[in-house]
């Protein structure tokens, strides 16, 4: 607080230094040896060289990363390394589900198991606390373990975004306020293992939400993560414990935070954000006389990229995810190389989509049907969400279709029942798989948070991993995925918005009464319809979708 203030005090009216905001750093990746490029296959040559000027560089061997496609097999995995930590649990998501008391269960016993063990959780300001002081909300259910445990083994913090504040934060409904951007990398760490997916930690995420979910087995990998959640902290507000607040907790900015709070002095606090992260994002963590030692043998590669243009400079954003993604896209230039893409909501980036569309190579995307979307049928604005991410499938479709393209960009459904209805699952998966020239199995993939949109890259916190490798059980493993979700899908294209024609009983009146006639009336399939408010919600506000 007195930091806060004094921020406010004696440099609220100072811009950014020149230094502090144009400051660039580059990447420390030693050179790979030529024999060890050459044992990779020759056209990720030059994906390495662009990459290693953007991002560290990992390299990892077979075994070391694992690949779970199912919910409950997530869930199970998470609890089991929870328990079996020693000295570090970091988790960073969106939310934790309110009514999630196993899982807070499980932090609980393998914290009073170990006195040892310390526990780092980062998840959303806004989405966490949303339901107080009314009703329960992540924020008072994870409280209880810094009142038992104590503040100094578990670091519960809460990242709002700099954007919103003020009367504009006063006048935004809660569900609303989220528009102006989230804390939403999804990091899973336990001592030397990190887990990067797209789910948060809420009971759909456990049973029946598809997502993605990949376990790296490798310390320097996991402490990178870690010191990414650890920086995002710095610049969070704690929870802790009250006995005054109805709600039970309190949100406190401590005096350890590399920043004053962004709404005393939002150009001083994008500053420091800015002069802590962009190292951070570009360099492994050496010290003095350490040395790289694992260059030479190795069959997998990891970049992880990191999108946080909120916490840069409008002018001076230093993230690595955007143009490492749109390096990778530069790949797809013949047409023996294949790709997928997916995204439950399906709004793309229109440089990633123009890229898409004018690569040379064939590819299908898998998005989630309105009936996989978990706003089907929700009330209030949510209930047009699943209508808008249509609206963009079809938007692709026509980009796809005047580049005369139908035949080798084709666009699937994702429907597994009809979610919030008995047996029906909702569609959250992301990412990005590509193969080598001549190859039916990928060789890259794209792994994290980020639903590739406007969003995505301009109003939240989003981390992820690029992954090449040469293991043939890998690359199994990697097709196997696609294969698993591509059980549920069905083709789309753009005859399913047309009109069709529909009979139509038509009883008449008078003298020839009781005799029933057909008529053919024309009408869009029910599933394929899209209200003209939605287009219009669309125009105005897609780049928060």
């Amino acid at each position: 607080m007195i930091s806060s203030v004094y921020s406010y005090l004696f440099s609220r009216n100072q811009p950014p230094s020149q230094e502090t905001s144009v400051r660039a750093f580059s990447t420390d990746n030693p050179i790979m040896a030529p024999e060890v490029v050459d044992s990779f296959h020759p056209r990720l040559k030059t994906i390495f060289h662009q990459l290693d000027a953007i991002a560290p560089r990992f390299v990892l061997n077979k075994g070391d990363i694992n690949i779970i496609t199912a919910p409950d097999e997530f869930y199970s995995a998470l609890k089991a390394k929870i328990v079996a930590a020693n000295h570090r649990v970091f988790l960073s998501t969106l939310y934790i589900g309110k009514h999630q008391v196993e899982l807070v269960d499980c932090i609980d016993s393998a914290l009073s198991k170990n006195e040892n063990l310390k526990v780092y959780i980062l998840a959303d300001a806004l989405r966490g606390t949303r339901e107080a002081p009314e009703a329960p909300c992540s924020a008072s259910l994870l409280v209880p373990l810094v009142e038992k445990h104590g503040k100094h083994r578990v670091d519960i913090r809460m990242y709002h975004t700099p954007h919103l504040s003020g009367f504009t934060k006063h006048l935004a409904p809660k569900r609303i306020n989220e528009g102006w951007g989230l804390q939403h990398m999804k990091l899973y760490g336990f001592d030397d293992e990190v887990m990067l997916s797209g789910a948060n930690l809420s009971q759909d995420y456990f049973t029946d939400r598809q997502d993605r979910y990949y376990v790296f087995k490798n310390k320097s990998l996991t402490d990178y993560y870690f010191r990414i959640q650890l920086a995002v902290s710095s610049l969070s507000y704690q929870i802790l414990p009250s006995t005054k607040l109805v709600q039970g907790f309190r949100l406190t900015w401590p005096t350890s935070n590399k920043s004053c709070e962004p709404h005393m002095n939002l150009h001083r606090f994008l500053s420091d954000s800015s002069y802590l992260l962009t190292p951070l994002l570009k360099q492994h963590q050496l010290s003095a006389f350490d040395e790289f030692t694992d260059t030479d043998n190795f069959d997998t590669i990891v970049y992880p990229i990191s999108q946080f243009s909120p916490l840069f400079p409008a002018q001076h954003d230093r993230s690595t995810e955007k143009p490492a993604i749109l390096r990778l896209l530069s790949f797809l230039d013949t047409s023996s190389i294949k790709w997928w893409f997916t995204a439950g909501y399906f709004n793309m980036l229109p440089q990633i989509q123009e890229r898409l569309i004018n690569g040379k190579a064939p590819g299908t995307v898998i998005t989630a049907s309105p009936k996989a979307n978990s706003f089907y049928k929700s009330a209030g604005v949510s209930y047009y969400l699943p209508e808008a991410y249509l609206l963009f499938a079809k938007k692709f479709l026509e980009e796809v279709y005047k580049v005369g393209k139908s035949s080798l960009i084709q666009v699937y459904e994702w429907q597994n029942g009809i979610v919030n209805t008995a047996g029906g699952w909702s569609y959250h998966a992301k990412g990005l798989w590509i193969t080598v020239p001549e190859d039916e199995e990928p060789s890259i993939t794209v792994i994290g948070s980020s639903n590739y949109t406007k969003r995505a890259y301009s109003l939240d916190l989003e981390s992820n991993a690029i992954i090449i490798t040469k293991d043939p059980e890998l690359k199994q493993a990697m097709k196997a995925e696609i294969e698993n979700l591509m059980k549920h899908v069905t083709r789309m294209d753009l005859n399913d918005f047309k009109p069709k024609p529909k009979k139509v009983a038509e009883i008449p009146i008078g003298d020839n009464a009781g005799e029933v006639e057909d008529n053919v009336v024309y009408e869009v399939d029910e599933d394929r319809k899209i209200s003209y408010g939605v287009h219009l919600a669309v125009k105005l506000l897609g780049g928060k979708l």
